[in-house]
């Protein structure tokens, strides 16, 4: 009973390694920082594209003030016949408004490229404060880890030892049962029952097996694990 009992905490330490809650925490944590992270590059790249944006309308209230400065010149000058001199003033109220237009585009832009600036701010710290939390979670994982792998080799090393004291058929015996009954090979027989399955054995067998001496291996009917009496 006693190798049962140590298979059974390697047994237990494999699934407390394969179910560490911090392991749950790290796999969230990762999944929002990545998130986090691509929203910023998505939010990065669409500034650039509107910065571009900003830079065409840029160019196009310059080019349309440059025309505005050229006619108001030539109109100041009073070159030109007056029909001519009336278009320049009809140009004139056209470019004013295709600036004024113009400006209203920039503008917007603008303010599109402002709150984009706060966003990629905002996506930026959360990104990198769940990168310290991956790194937190990542040691306290790892330190997990190395605890239990340390418990691990103890429990192995009292195994080997123990085991190389049985002898060599009921070791193998209990080896054989163990591998195909989830790591059972060996269960107590308390109060009429065996604790592998839990089957409860009648009177009469129970009797038979107590008559039994005490080194002789006995199994249980239903699933077969070897019984330890106590």
């Amino acid at each position: 009973m006693a190798l049962q009992a140590l298979d059974s905490s390697l047994i237990q330490l494999d699934h407390k390694a394969k179910n560490l809650p911090v392991s749950k925490l790290l796999d969230e944590k990762i999944i929002a920082h990545a998130t986090a992270r691509d929203l910023c590059v998505a939010a990065e790249t669409e500034k650039s594209d509107i910065k571009h944006e900003l830079s065409k309308s840029e160019v196009d209230v310059e080019q349309v003030v440059s025309r505005i400065e050229r006619d108001e010149k030539r109109l100041a000058s009073g070159q030109g016949t007056p029909k001519e001199l009336e278009q320049i003033q009809h140009e004139l109220g056209s470019l004013a408004k295709r600036r004024a237009e113009l400006e209203e585009i920039e503008l917007e832009v603008m303010v599109r490229v402002e709150a984009l600036d706060q966003r990629i701010a905002s996506l930026s710290s959360e990104r990198d404060a769940l990168h310290e939390e991956v790194i937190k979670f990542s040691k306290e994982k790892d330190e997990a880890l190395e605890e239990i792998n340390r418990a691990k080799n103890s429990t192995i090393s009292e195994r080997s030892a123990l085991a190389s004291e049985m002898e060599n058929d009921l070791l193998g015996l209990y080896e054989k049962i163990r591998s195909s009954a989830d790591g059972i090979g060996a269960a107590r027989l308390h109060a009429g029952q065996c604790q592998g399955c839990n089957l409860t054995i009648n009177a009469a067998d129970l009797s038979k097996i107590n008559s039994l001496p005490d080194d002789d291996v006995v199994r249980c009917e239903e699933c077969r694990r070897i019984l330890v009496r106590i």
